[in-house]
């Protein structure tokens, strides 16, 4: 299987869901391989089926004709490429709602619609047409993927993003989308994909309320809705690493020393301690939804980060000497390990009561190498 558009932000999200829950490594295609139309159909040699999500939706200086043109370029080098296999293979488009709309961007999205079913259906593939919404979640780029990105990146940089036009947005998170377009594989079938609507001032309130809570203090909202989980695990990309890690205020007396782990405002929890002998790892997984807190309390731990696919890893060492915490972005693959001569004290809070038959848990090492 290939994903164009395999670098961009649901190209990302759908990838990463693809290799969790169906092990399914995936051919990525970027721009260079469209660039090329001979590197791109040796790319789609041995694939049987393409989720088709490379587009433009902006253009240097906003040129309409850019963005209406764009979409079609992109889908016309597609469909070239699959002509080359001579055999059939199966598309789902990435579509939008604004195919529908009388727009460059929508005009450019429905003709590379047509284009793309009249050739799958010539090759004997199976098309599914599915027009997406507002689209949201981790590691958007702000000013490019959704206002909410922007929000987001402008609320945790201290700013106050500018309201205007206030109205309902359909929105959708990232992995909700990729899981319809996975679904869709194998299906000859048009559909919209609907969102959950919400104003946009109760986004920018949402993400200022965390920012107060969450950045500032390090206490967790109220996440005890599927869409204020989403919007949550969207500011957290968008302070990671930075805000890491927090060290609570200490209360110490004759009778010792007392500090707060976690201060949730809404939703359901758990939390769990561990010890960790001396050169002991625990981890080696990642999350695609949960929100997840290691809290070291007593010894010397480090922690290692990695973003799925991405090779870069975040390093943070932590002291019980200095009580501190860290919170596991979703999409990362996190380990903590006792690097110290003692045993290592470390508690664990999870948004969420731990599901034996579905546990948001992924195994996967932070020395696994993605090669781009």
């Amino acid at each position: 299987m290939a994903i164009t558009g395999g670098y961009g932000f649901l190209g990302w999200h759908t990838a990463c869901r693809l290799r969790a829950l169906y092990k399914s490594e995936v051919v990525r295609l970027g721009r260079q391989d469209f660039a090329d139309p001979a590197r791109l159909a040796s790319a789609l040699a041995d694939v049987d089926a393409v989720i088709h999500i490379a587009g433009v939706n902006r253009a240097p200086d906003n040129e309409a004709e850019a963005v209406e043109k764009g979409n079609v370029v992109l889908a016309t080098a597609l469909i070239d490429a699959l002509r080359a296999l001579e055999r059939s293979v199966d598309v789902v488009y990435a579509n939008s709602v604004q195919a529908e709309l009388d727009n460059p961007y929508g005009r450019g999205k429905a003709r590379a619609s047509e284009l793309l079913k009249a050739a799958t259906s010539e090759l004997d593939g199976q098309f599914a047409d599915l027009l997406l919404p507002n689209l949201f979640g981790e590691h958007g780029r702000p000013g490019y993927n959704s206002f909410v990105a922007t929000f987001a990146h402008e609320v945790a940089a201290g700013r106050v993003p500018t309201v205007t036009g206030d109205r309902d947005i359909p929105l959708l998170h990232a992995q909700d989308a990729a899981a319809a377009l996975i679904a869709g594989l194998g299906s000859d079938t048009r559909v919209t994909v609907d969102g959950e609507p919400l104003a946009i001032s109760e986004v920018l309130a949402f993400f200022q309320e965390t920012h107060e809570l969450y950045r500032e203090r390090g206490e967790v909202p109220d996440i005890s809705t599927k869409m204020r989980r989403n919007l949550f695990n969207t500011y957290r990309a968008a302070v990671f690493p930075d805000m890491w890690p927090i060290s609570p205020e200490v209360h110490a007396d004759k009778r010792g020393e007392l500090f707060e782990t976690v201060r949730a405002h809404g939703g359901a929890g758990m939390t769990f301690m561990s010890t960790t002998l001396p050169g002991e790892k625990r981890g080696e997984h990642y999350h695609l939804h949960k929100v997840e807190r290691f809290f070291v309390v007593k010894g010397e731990a480090e922690i290692e980060l990695r973003r799925l696919l991405h090779e870069e890893v975040v390093t943070f060492h932590l002291s019980g000497d200095k009580p501190s915490f860290i919170d596991m972005p979703a999409l990362w693959v996190h380990n903590i390990r006792n690097v110290g001569d003692t045993d290592l004290v470390t508690m664990f809070w999870a948004d969420q009561l731990l599901d034996m038959k579905n546990p948001d848990q992924f195994p996967e090492t932070i020395a696994s190498k993605v090669s781009e």
